[in-house]
């Protein structure tokens, strides 16, 4: 399969330069050990180079970047501490989507069938901050930037200035906190906090794939940074109309478009949603009535 190559960096491109369903899959191979960042579904078509990796560092648990661990034992898997009950077990990845029962039977139904969804009760964590040698010089540093989950984290091969920023993936979609551990106030500090990671490649787990420009970075950066604020004047737009219910709020979608289904689209908008109400109620800009609805304050 080809890919890019920085220094002992890989770079394989999944479709679509990652879109999702698929991801972009790092593999960076030092004097002694070789690591893979996450395993999205373009580690099915990868092989050798994948199938000989020592370790297994995820940035944060999701489906789409752990399809290829049923199928690396020999490989050590490690995650940040706040998402490694999620990697190690399905009640844990279960109270991390924190859907209700019916749609998280689905959602397992779904990612057993699409995602190769194996647990892996053997992974250990990592602290923010953690440091791996990989031998010859090369090193790797985690940054922790939570908001899309508890522990999603920058991977950073600082001896190359690499930086896997994982979800924080620069889409036109925008920052997704639709989870029970996601959180949106937690995002817009880690968009704060991702500038700062000294790099001069960044690498994204969906559709942008790989940057070499930082004007280029910066610029995308505050393009999905942007989407936060376009959720919440379109939000705005529905309380201008008349007061609206969570779940009215929520049949009438914020992220995704009238008509797009999979199991957990629904809870996503309440969550979201609940968020963005909680963020401008803080600004005194929204107010809940007495009988539940959303008002402009």
């Amino acid at each position: 399969m080809e890919h890019l190559r920085f220094g002992p960096v890989r770079v394989y491109l999944g479709d679509k330069s990652g879109k999702y369903p698929d991801g972009n899959q790092v593999i960076v191979q030092g004097a002694d050990l070789r690591v893979a960042f996450d395993t999205p579904l373009s580690a099915r078509r990868i092989g050798a180079d994948l199938d000989g990796v020592d370790l297994v560092i995820l940035g944060h648990v999701h489906e789409d970047h752990m399809v290829a661990l049923g199928r690396l034992p020999q490989a050590r898997v490690q995650v940040h501490e706040a998402d490694l009950a999620a990697a190690q077990s399905w009640d844990g990845l279960a109270r991390h989507y924190g859907y209700e029962p019916g749609v998280l039977a689905a959602v397992r139904e779904m990612i057993v069938r699409d995602f190769d969804y194996a647990p892996r009760p053997d992974a250990t964590g990592y602290p923010g901050g953690a440091a791996w040698d990989l031998g010859g010089g090369v090193r790797v540093r985690a940054h922790h930037l939570p908001g899309h989950t508890a522990g999603h984290s920058a991977l950073v091969v600082e001896s190359e200035g690499v930086a896997f920023i994982g979800d924080i993936d620069l889409t036109g979609f925008g920052p997704y906190y639709g989870d029970a551990t996601s959180s949106l106030a937690d995002f817009q500090r880690s968009l704060a906090r991702v500038k700062e990671i000294d790099a001069r490649v960044w690498v994204t787990s969906h559709h942008r794939g790989v940057l070499t420009d930082r004007a280029d970075f910066l610029r995308a950066l505050a393009q999905f940074a942007g989407r936060i604020e376009a959720r919440s004047d379109k939000l705005l737009g529905y309380l201008r109309e008349r007061p609206h219910t969570l779940g009215e709020l929520a049949e009438r979608r914020l992220l995704y478009p009238p008509g797009f289904e999979l199991p957990y689209v629904e809870a996503a908008e309440r969550r979201s949603i609940a968020q963005h109400l909680e963020l401008l109620a803080g600004q005194g800009v929204v107010r809940q009535q007495g009988d539940g609805a959303w008002a402009l304050a």
